[in-house]
């Protein structure tokens, strides 16, 4: 069964796609850009600061599937 991942807490697309599809027990989930989902702008003060949201929003998209970080498998670089 497939099921649609939009989430509150994380930005809202800005194209015609979810943020995230969960498909089984596997979840397909779109990327993510650093805008804080309660102001709807960009962080853009540090590289630090851009990177900690957008893995608050990929921990939203995460919980709204009900999974976290240990979920996510990790590729090796070629």
């Amino acid at each position: 069964m497939k099921k649609v991942i939009n989430y509150k807490n994380a930005p809202a697309p800005i194209g015609p796609y979810s943020q995230a599809i969960l498909k089984n027990d596997t979840l397909y989930a779109s990327g993510q850009i650093a805008i804080n989902p309660s102001t709807n702008e960009l962080v853009l003060d540090s590289i630090e600061d851009e990177t900690t949201q957008v893995m608050e929003n990929v921990k939203s998209v995460l919980e709204a599937a009900n999974m976290d970080f240990s979920n996510l498998v990790n590729f090796p670089s070629f």
